[in-house]
């Protein structure tokens, strides 16, 4: 549906009179708020009491509310946003990736060796090494490494390098010999091993192969879950948010964010997509969907990968990879039990959340949730599709006549633009990040950034919807230009668009009152500002539920 219908039922009825003249907790005044709230898009001062907006509008009004024991936020003309919401993130992983050998920007193999080679200076006898951020396409040699010069370099430690989409990892001779991997080794369903000329396998493990090594590497503990998860939360509000969509979570680690939750340390608000084998998820859906303590956590989502990613060549694509005949990538999830989970979740009120970037994936999942719609009639499903990268001109239309919502990442385009052509050539680089097709049909896009993938500021997101030029304002009138959006339609990709894809469009999403008081305060207007001056801007405080978690 036009988002236009959909926000003339997010409206809450006025606060009655004799509410609105109670005394409030806060009062921020003196600012340009943007309330991503069609009914006051801009407003002057707004008020906070207890939790929530309590009212937004002038500052002479605002004063009204304010009692003896009211705290005054005084902007000084600074911007004032809702919080800002990451619809698709990996809470965990950005924790872990905090810790381990960072390879985020190595131009070079031998740069991602030096930096493991330096870290294993001071690792135990036998302790894993892990990394995660390399990129053969930012290489003079995009072509794969392979595992001889790390091996050399780090013998006697088992290494394990994730590149920087999570979805191929690079490993060297000790992690295969633990692993038990040899030229013997079979490729594993929804995986491939890159092998040598001779059969022998290089070192790099795509899509499901990673398990193969990945079971052997020591599980955290869950006091190293929870340590890495509040670093990650601290991240998060420095930039900030105040909600994300956490793509994939164990039942495990949820569990963790829980205990988190109860001892009032989890200051965001996550809305969880549950990832688990078949059975596992039949008694979740078997449970309920769920709040979980302090308004913290939403437990009704599933998420489901139906294909690699693009720079790995694991996204499934429905005609060769233009830069290796013979390959149309993964398929990592059987389509049956694909389509089981799928009817079961709407039978339960449970959301499906697909990972498809390739044209091919787009298509199983969009032929599989119109299959589930037709056996289960449901309306207000809300299914999505993560990422959604590379679509047909005949599929973009879909979302809209299924009620499927397209979740992108605005970073992912301006940062896979420089190869992707390369990958799927210009007709099919068409249809790829497709936002301005997509919105015309009139489906809503949830606007991400995959962290730890791309950074976790959403602002580079945000600015790559409107603009499609990366930091350096390249190319020139943006990539595909004919695909951009508006700039209040980037604003909304990172606040209500995001609430209305996970069901919270009634309680956040835009500065509202009686919605929960998350909001940011920048040091620039970025509805305003010249383009190449968004990225600069400096988050000043982050506040959740009217509480501040973040001050610069």
């Amino acid at each position: 549906m036009r988002f236009s219908l959909v926000a003339s039922v997010l409206l809450l009825s006025p606060l009655g009179a004799a509410a609105q003249q109670q005394p409030a907790d806060l009062i921020v005044v003196n600012g340009r708020i943007y309330t991503s709230d069609q009914n006051h898009p801009v407003v002057a001062a707004l008020a906070v009491r207890g939790d929530r907006i309590a009212f937004v509008g002038s500052q002479g009004e605002a004063e009204a509310l304010a009692g003896p024991n009211t705290t005054r936020l005084d902007l000084a003309g600074k911007t004032v946003i809702p919080g800002m919401v990451d619809a698709h993130t990996h809470l965990l992983g950005l924790g872990q990736a905090l810790r381990i050998v960072d390879l985020v920007g190595t131009e070079s193999y031998d740069a991602v060796v030096a930096r493991v080679a330096e870290r294993a200076k001071t690792a135990r006898p036998g302790e894993w090494i892990r990394g995660r951020g390399w990129d053969q396409n930012d290489w003079s040699d995009e072509r794969f490494p392979t595992h001889e010069a790390l091996s050399r370099a780090v013998p006697n430690n088992p290494v394990y390098l994730t590149r920087v989409d999570g979805h191929a990892a690079l490993v060297n001779a000790k992690a295969m010999e633990l692993a038990g991997i040899t030229a013997a080794t079979k490729d594993p369903q929804g995986g491939r091993l890159i092998r040598d000329a001779n059969g022998n396998p290089t070192g790099v493990l795509v899509d499901a192969a990673q398990g193969l090594v990945g079971r052997v590497i020591p599980a955290d503990s869950k006091d190293e879950v929870k340590s890495a998860t509040l670093a990650a939360i601290a991240e998060a509000n420095r930039y900030g948010l105040t909600g994300i969509h956490d793509a994939g979570v164990s039942p495990d680690v949820i569990a963790a964010y829980e205990e988190l939750a109860q001892a009032g340390q989890y200051n965001l608000r996550n809305y969880v997509m549950v990832r688990a084998d078949e059975q596992t998820l039949a008694g979740i859906m078997r449970q309920g969907r769920r709040l979980a303590v302090n308004d913290r956590l939403w437990l009704r989502s599933i998420k489901i990968v139906a294909d690699g990613a693009l720079g790995s060549r694991g996204a499934a694509m429905l005609e060769d990879y233009s830069d290796e005949p013979g390959n149309r990538g993964l398929i990592t999830t059987d389509t049956a039990a694909f389509h089981r989970i799928a009817v079961a979740a709407l039978k339960s009120g449970f959301q499906v959340n697909v990972h498809a970037i390739g044209d091919r994936a787009n298509r199983i999942a969009l032929d599989i949730f119109e299959a589930a719609l037709d056996a289960v009639p449901t309306a207000d499903h809300r299914f999505r599709v993560e990422h959604a990268q590379i679509l047909t001109y005949q599929d973009i239309p879909r979302f809209a006549r299924l009620g499927v919502i397209p979740s992108m990442q605005g970073s992912h385009q301006t940062s896979d633009m420089y190869w992707a052509i390369n990958r799927i050539g210009v007709s099919r680089a068409a249809g790829a990040y497709a936002w301005r097709s997509l919105l015309n049909t009139g489906v809503v896009i949830p606007n991400g950034s995959d962290f730890p993938v791309e950074s976790p500021n959403p602002l580079i997101s945000f600015r790559a919807f409107f603009t499609r030029m990366d930091a350096s304002d390249f190319p020139p009138g943006g990539w595909f230009p004919g695909q951009r959006t508006t700039r209040e339609e980037a604003l909304l990709s990172i606040t209500l668009w995001p609430a209305y894809a996970a069901f919270m469009e009634d309680v956040s999403g835009s500065l509202t009152p009686g919605k929960y008081a998350d909001f940011v305060v920048l040091d620039r207007d970025i509805m305003t500002v010249a383009e190449s001056e968004v990225l600069g801007t400096q988050v000043l405080a982050t506040y959740l539920g009217g509480k501040p978690v973040y001050k610069r």
